[in-house]
């Protein structure tokens, strides 16, 4: 039996919403700490507002989200879900696993996007545990041949504070009886001078990726690992996001790999700062 993964990313159907573990309850819950709050559904365990100080005090909402959640019954944004089982792209919506090919449920053309048309994001998870001022664990079962994937599995999201004003996320994958390819995400947008603010163009950012993942004309990647050196994917000191994003006809669409460390704790990977909020 495999061992849970760390991730720090028949039962009836109606309406396009797969409903889990007994319940078609879609609700809304809310962690909270002084002048910190996130909410959200168990709707893909979505996170849908996430509001914060400021440099200068002021509150606002600093992700993208509906205003109605049967908005996200059809949307192609994924805003705020946990993706899964398999996050990004999987080309012709197949794969190889110990010999026997697996025919998965296309999305995207003709491969699959973030788990296929019912995804981790379009499922209702099960509220485990829910503290308001500590944490939030939502888990979901996911059955054999799900979208085309093979095994069980188990997952588990749990959204905490940590310290004052710091948001974590964990996440858990288990394989219950057959190796499968997992790989979850929380895909929130953020904006962190506000989502009402206009574009993020004016954040800095710093990636301590040094390589990327080239892809295709379909954003596939194509096997290859490149430099980012001397190239507009280059963030390895913090910059503007905009300052060379017009050099690339698609933005940055792309997966970057993470530079190795000596550390069994997490690192630091990412340094994203609003023009505005500080």
């Amino acid at each position: 039996m495999a061992k849970p993964v760390p991730l720090i990313f028949i039962l009836s159907l109606f309406a396009g919403i797969l409903f889990a573990n007994g319940s078609d309850q879609i609700g809304t819950y809310e962690l909270k700490k002084g002048d910190f709050s996130i909410k959200f559904t168990n709707y893909g365990a979505t996170i849908l507002s996430v509001i914060l100080p400021d440099k200068h005090g002021k509150l606002d909402d600093v992700v993208l989200s509906f205003d109605n959640i049967d908005d996200f019954r059809n949307d192609t944004t994924y805003f705020g879900n946990i993706v899964g089982r398999v996050a990004n792209r999987i080309g012709g919506a197949q794969f190889e696993l110990n010999g026997v090919v697996y025919k998965l449920v296309a999305n995207d053309g003709k491969n699959l996007l973030h788990g296929g048309k019912i995804g981790f994001g379009d499922v209702i998870w099960k509220v485990e545990s829910h503290v308001q001022d500590s944490h939030i664990t939502f888990t979901y079962d996911s059955f054999d041949g799900e979208q085309g994937f093979p095994g069980d599995v188990s997952v588990s999201v749990t959204y905490l504070f940590i310290e004052t004003n710091k948001l974590g996320v964990k996440m858990a994958a288990k394989a219950l009886n057959k190796a499968t390819p997992i790989n979850i995400a929380q895909h929130a947008y953020w904006n962190l001078d506000g989502h009402a603010s206009g574009d993020i163009l004016s954040h800095k950012i710093q990636l301590l990726a040094s390589k990327i993942t080239p892809v295709d004309g379909e954003l596939i990647p194509t096997g290859e690992i490149t430099a980012v050196a001397g190239t507009p994917y280059d963030f390895l000191s913090l910059r503007e996001i905009g300052s060379e994003i017009k050099e690339l006809p698609s933005g940055y669409d792309i997966n970057y790999v993470v530079d190795e460390a000596e550390t069994q704790h997490l690192k630091k990977v990412a340094d994203v700062r609003g023009k505005a909020s500080g």
